[in-house]
């Protein structure tokens, strides 16, 4: 009799075991359940806010021109220009702003055809000098850009080093799309990169079309890169200085550029109509990024040059 209460409390004890282990495993899962559960919802809640950053951005642009009352100019003083974040009550949402007009056009400053315009090819190889960028770089940008099979003298052809790359691939020989897409293009690493974003951008006008620099938004060294007469003296921190106060509504505002104003006339300008609007949105542990460039901002609807969301 004792060995078989002995053999029932071992046999009771065993499955008591296992009770609480299936116990335990269902409650895992129901805590896994419900935790992704509620990821997958503050994950959705998290995108739909970036995206209404987006067109609180482009709302925010509409109304600092509607403060500039009219006025042919655009300024790092203006409202977009600062970074606004607000409570949307289940999350928050941060929307930064910037000029892309502000910058060197690359699409301006190479060309499919291999003749850029000179003015922002000289400008592209003065930035890339004054930002310490290998002397060959503009070379292989060009070369990215242009339709021909023939390389420069550093630049680089499908043939003669794309094709190498494992895997490999065809150079563009066309417009750049993105400023993502010059990672493709040789020696221009995540350190070139991050240097450059500030300075150069991809988004003008239209094919074909030059794109007019913001004296009001670029910044030190694109300023300097824009004639051979700017990289020296203090002309440069004299641009600098004057805009820490108030807009240049005419590049005669500054004292010393009235003699680089009929050469700078038509490629350096007053006001922007390009920018690009980032807004992170968070919900709990849950982080969204909305990027997008517009433009045409008078119209009903503005024109979207990129989008990106991550």
């Amino acid at each position: 009799m004792r060995g078989e209460r002995g053999f029932a409390l071992v046999i009771t004890l065993i499955v008591t075991a296992l009770l609480v282990a299936l116990l335990v495993e269902f409650v895992s899962e129901v805590y896994v359940d419900t935790s992704h559960s509620h990821n997958f919802v503050a994950s959705q809640q998290a995108g739909i806010l970036a995206e209404s950053g987006i067109a609180g951005g482009i709302q925010l642009l509409k109304a600092s021109a509607l403060l500039r009352q009219g006025q042919p100019y655009s300024s790092l003083l203006e409202p977009w220009a600062k970074p606004l974040s607000y409570d949307a009550g289940v999350g928050s949402v941060t929307i930064s702003i910037e000029e892309e007009s502000g910058k060197l056009d690359l699409n301006s400053a190479t060309s499919p055809t291999g003749t850029p315009d000179p003015f922002y090819q000289e400008a592209a190889i003065r930035l890339f000098k004054k930002l310490e960028f290998p002397a060959d770089l503009y070379e292989a940008l060009a070369d990215w850009a242009d339709n021909g099979d023939i390389p420069r003298l550093s630049g680089a052809e499908t043939n003669s080093f794309y094709a190498t790359l494992r895997p490999p691939y065809q150079s563009h020989d066309d417009r750049l799309d993105s400023f993502e897409e010059l990672a493709l293009v040789k020696g221009f690493t995540p350190q070139v990169l991050t240097k450059l974003r500030s300075c150069a951008t991809v988004y003008g006008p239209g094919a074909g079309i030059a794109a007019p620099i913001n004296i009001n938004t670029a910044p030190k060294e694109l300023l300097a890169a824009l004639d051979d007469k700017l990289m020296s003296g203090n002309l440069v921190d004299a641009i600098l200085e004057y805009r820490k106060t108030k807009p240049i509504k005419n590049l005669n505002d500054i004292t010393g550029l009235e003699t680089l104003a009929q050469s700078l006339a038509l490629k350096v300008v007053c006001k922007g109509t390009i920018y690009r609007i980032r807004a992170e949105a968070k919900v709990g542990e849950s982080v969204s990024v909305a990027e997008a460039v517009v433009t045409n901002l008078g119209a009903p609807k503005p024109t979207i040059l990129y989008w990106r969301e991550y």
